[in-house]
């Protein structure tokens, strides 16, 4: 059975990227029809876009919609546009849903989202939700400004261009954020940990659509694959599936598939890849309904990969990215890193007829074993930490750091140098000699003026060193315990 083109199947985080055209990301979709969304889903899409029995039961008291509307338009003091009452009304019943997941996207952002499935975009190339209220990073994408920005899942922005949030939908926030190519935006952040919010400038750019990166390790004279999905997104799967099988054509005795900072993607996109592991003794994915009838889905896989796997997860790993990760895990691979997110309820996109859509979610997606992953996450079966220094925050301060000295921000910034090779003494706030000493040598190497003390240009430079770093996969502790465990 095939729905209509017109009808579309989300699954992921329900989350927005900043894109600078309006594009979005994490409410990733597939226009149902299209090949590789299983069966199953279709039929359960199909059952609720179909009853018409149930749209035209309306209720009792409706006409009170109808008066509200009459009576703004007839009375209020200022003229108002039916478009906006309409639209204010629709919002307004998604809104009492108290679900960061369903939204309201008009005739502009579903042209955006379009262009976006379609094609790369512009923005700074962040994934984010709204959680109690406030926008939340859930993953920057790779090789996007956010990224390089050092932006990280669980951010929360409160402001943008000193304009605050606060009060606004998602769909309002991201369009402050997003912005042409080339072009600045301030983003104000909190972060866990740190004691006040934090500024940083992003320059927007055209956000990269590559999403599958390989490379082959030797590890104990064995030549092991290395495949990371940065979302899945509408080519993912022939991007993986293509490089997969190069990689065993090189002849590798081992896999690890690294989802870290992947906020999801299309549903069939993972149904895809997972039939290439998952035999059909054991469902991939199970859907539930809203009457909590449960439907399985299989592959036609006769047995799984004559060679060891390991999955990489972290907190920015969500929705798509758990579905593979929960489901490699019951089936006995191992899980390293750190708790996935927790987003485990689906999406469907129902196109209101003029060209806006209302996003609903629908169904939950459940583990092969039928575990709900909602709001808890996929646990690791090896959790693993970065070093520390992954973990540092920006270099905030009004007054150059010195000698003598005690600050958080020098704390900080002792982490960072340490993460870098530099030897600090101490990484408890205190700016001693041997930190300032540190500070001299990573000014030499970096050819500025070597005065051991820690100004906006150095604090800066050394901000980027470590996010370098953690770019180019330095100290990758959580990978290179997936390659170590992957033989045992």
């Amino acid at each position: 059975m095939r729905l209509k083109k017109s009808y579309i199947i989300l699954i992921l985080i329900g989350a927005l990227v900043l894109g600078g055209v309006g594009a979005f990301s994490g409410v990733k979709l597939a226009q149902s029809g299209d090949d590789g969304i299983g069966e199953g889903t279709k039929n359960f899409s199909s059952g609720l876009l179909n009853n018409k029995e149930e749209q035209l039961d309306m209720p009792s008291d409706m006409s009170k919609v109808a008066q509200a509307y009459s009576l703004i338009k007839n009375n209020y003091i200022e003229n108002v546009k039916d478009k906006q009452l309409i639209e204010g009304a629709i919002e307004g019943m998604l809104a009492t849903l108290e679900d960061p997941h369903s939204s309201y996207m008009d005739v502009e952002m579903m042209g955006h989202f379009n262009e976006q499935i379609e094609s790369s975009f512009e923005g700074i190339g962040a994934e984010v939700s709204m959680v109690n209220g406030i926008v939340t990073i859930v993953a920057p994408i790779k090789d996007s400004p956010a990224e390089k920005s050092g932006l990280r899942p669980n951010d929360e922005v409160l402001s943008v261009d000193g304009e605050s949030l606060e009060g606004l939908n998602l769909n309002e926030a991201v369009a402050k954020i997003r912005g042409e190519k080339g072009t600045d935006v301030v983003l104000e952040v909190r972060r866990a940990g740190v004691s006040e919010p934090f500024e940083v400038t992003i320059t927007r750019d055209e956000i990269p659509v590559e999403t599958v990166y390989n490379q082959i390790k030797t590890i104990n004279g064995k030549k092991t694959g290395i495949l990371e999905i940065t979302n899945f997104s509408e080519h993912t799967f022939t991007e993986f599936n293509e490089q997969l099988n190069m990689l065993e054509k090189e002849g590798i005795e081992g896999l690890v598939i690294d989802v870290r900072g992947n906020p999801g993607g299309l549903l069939n996109v993972i149904e895809e890849i997972l039939r290439l592991f998952v035999p059909k003794d054991m469902p991939y994915l199970q859907i539930e309904d809203a009457n909590g009838n449960k439907t399985p889905y299989y592959s036609d896989l006769t047995e799984k990969k004559d060679y060891p796997i390991s999955v990489l997860i972290d907190e920015g790993s969500a929705s798509a990215s758990e579905i593979l990760a929960v489901a490699m895990k019951e089936m006995g691979y191992d899980i390293v890193g750190h708790n996935s997110y927790g987003k485990g309820t689906v999406q469907q996109a129902v196109p209101l007829g003029d060209g806006s859509t209302i996003k609903l979610t629908t169904n939950k997606w459940l583990s092969p074993e039928g575990n709900w992953i909602n709001e808890v996450g996929v646990e690791p079966t090896i959790k693993v930490s970065q070093p520390d220094y992954y973990y540092t925050n920006p270099i905030i301060i009004d007054e150059p750091l010195k000698l003598d000295q005690s600050d958080e921000a020098i704390e900080n910034m002792q982490v960072m140098l340490t993460g870098l090779g530099y030897t600090t003494g101490r990484t408890d706030g205190y700016f001693n000699e041997q930190t300032e000493s540190a500070v001299k040598e990573f000014q030499s190497d970096n050819e500025l003026k070597a005065t051991g003390i820690v100004d906006q240009e150095t604090a800066g430079l050394i901000e980027a060193k470590v996010v370098e770093h953690i770019r180019n996969g330095e100290n990758d502790r959580q990978l290179e315990r997936a390659l170590e465990e992957l033989y045992k």
